[in-house]
């Protein structure tokens, strides 16, 4: 299946289980942040015939943490530790779902931040998170971004 991404977005690679099976995600890595993005397909869709709530939260966390890593020096998964959402708007099957981030605070060990995803440039779901940082000692492995283009 072809599917039709904004340019400047490549495929998120190196990722297995819930970001395979939920996929493909797509990411465009620039001066000023990461930028995930999410084509909608029927697989991403309630019984309603709109993208799942689930899903959006699914992206939102994902842009939570590649966009504050972006933001950051740290290089290390960021598990989430709380997150927040508003369902602003009903997205539909098909639709582009492209999220941005804002680092918040960092602290020693936190990040927070806030993301929007949007859809044709229209918000359609905000969220906030907070984000712990690994210690040097922890037991997640150092995580790369994609280079910029």
């Amino acid at each position: 299946m072809t599917v039709n991404v904004p340019e400047g977005f490549k495929k998120f690679e190196g990722h297995v289980g819930f970001v395979e099976l939920t996929g493909p995600l797509w990411i465009n890595r620039t001066d000023d942040g990461a930028y995930l993005g999410l084509r909608v397909e029927d697989k991403h869709c309630n019984i309603g015939g709109i993208c799942h709530g689930g899903v959006l939260m699914y992206l939102a966390d994902m842009q939570l943490g590649v966009g504050a890593q972006a933001a950051s020096e740290v290089r290390k998964f960021l598990p989430t530790v709380q997150m927040s959402c508003d369902f602003v708007s009903p997205v539909s099957n098909g639709a582009w779902l492209e999220g941005r981030t804002q680092l918040i605070k960092q602290t020693r060990n936190l990040m927070f931040a806030t993301c929007i995803l949007t859809v044709d440039g229209k918000n359609a779901f905000s969220g906030s998170g907070i984000m712990k940082i690994p210690s040097d000692k922890g037991s997640y492995s150092d995580v790369a971004l994609p280079q910029q283009r």
